[in-house]
């Protein structure tokens, strides 16, 4: 059994047990697979959203910026910031479009799912709803983060990156290459259920309480869902630091 033989195995065993199936679905067959249909849809709208972001932001700069110059240059000096202390003055600036970019994908991401009534749009089958709070859309944001670091530091340090998996005793080989497969699960499940916690909370107060109670549960939400992205985008640079010069 090849390694694509063993994977599609476990995409089956995990796809008819329903096991990471939260909520309702809507499916869409790609190349075989099913895809949670929605999960698509709001990720493009998400994506559409940090398309026009950056179109109006940057479509007249100026020598002394204005409103939109002034947020743009603002949270790319935010970025730019996370990237230098977590990855080092040296090697950041190529990792900063990376990083803004899951900051503001999470971010947007977030902040739909708990200021757009989702839910008001009636499908035939399945229901819409923030990206992140569907475990394949912050397993797949994790997965990434895991192939940057590993590309970081085999880029930096090429084959003796991996002299790391025995320091610094090789007694400790198996604990070192866990490590990497919880870094993955630790961000995937970290965003996954706060976000979706947070959802189900407000959800459930709505429907009980539909007029006072739920406004600061919503405000609360929104301030930890730009903490989870800023979290994810922080974790995420601090891996591919440490992968580079071996700094935590």
């Amino acid at each position: 059994m090849n390694i694509f033989n063993f994977f599609n195995v476990i995409y089956t065993v995990f796809n008819k047990t329903k096991i990471f199936e939260v909520g309702q679905h809507f499916y869409w067959s790609i190349f075989g697979f099913q895809v949670h249909g929605q999960v698509l849809i709001n990720s493009w709208i998400v994506i559409l959203l940090i398309t026009l972001l950056g179109i109006i932001c940057t479509s007249e700069l100026k020598l002394i910026p204005e409103t939109k110059q002034n947020f743009i240059e603002f949270l790319t000096e935010f970025i730019r910031e996370i990237a230098k202390t977590q990855i080092g003055e040296k090697e950041y600036l190529k990792w900063v479009p990376y990083l803004g970019t899951m900051f503001l994908f999470i971010f947007i991401s977030n902040w739909s799912g708990a200021l757009i009534p989702w839910k008001i749009i009636e499908l035939p089958n399945g229901e819409l709803g923030a990206p992140t709070n569907d475990i394949n859309t912050t397993a797949g944001l994790a997965i990434l983060t895991s192939i940057a670091y590993f590309y970081a530091g085999l880029s930096k340090k090429g084959l003796s990156y991996f002299a790391k998996y025995v320091e610094p005793t090789p007694i400790l080989l198996p604990i070192n290459i866990l490590e990497d497969f919880t870094k993955p699960l630790s961000l995937s499940f970290r965003l996954f259920g706060n976000i979706l916690a947070d959802e189900l909370v407000v959800a459930v107060l709505v429907s009980l309480v539909p007029l006072i109670i739920p406004i600061p549960l919503i405000l609360l939400g929104l301030f930890t869902s730009g903490i989870q992205a800023l979290i994810f985008a922080t974790l995420s640079g601090s891996y591919i630091g440490e992968a580079m010069e071996g700094h935590h």
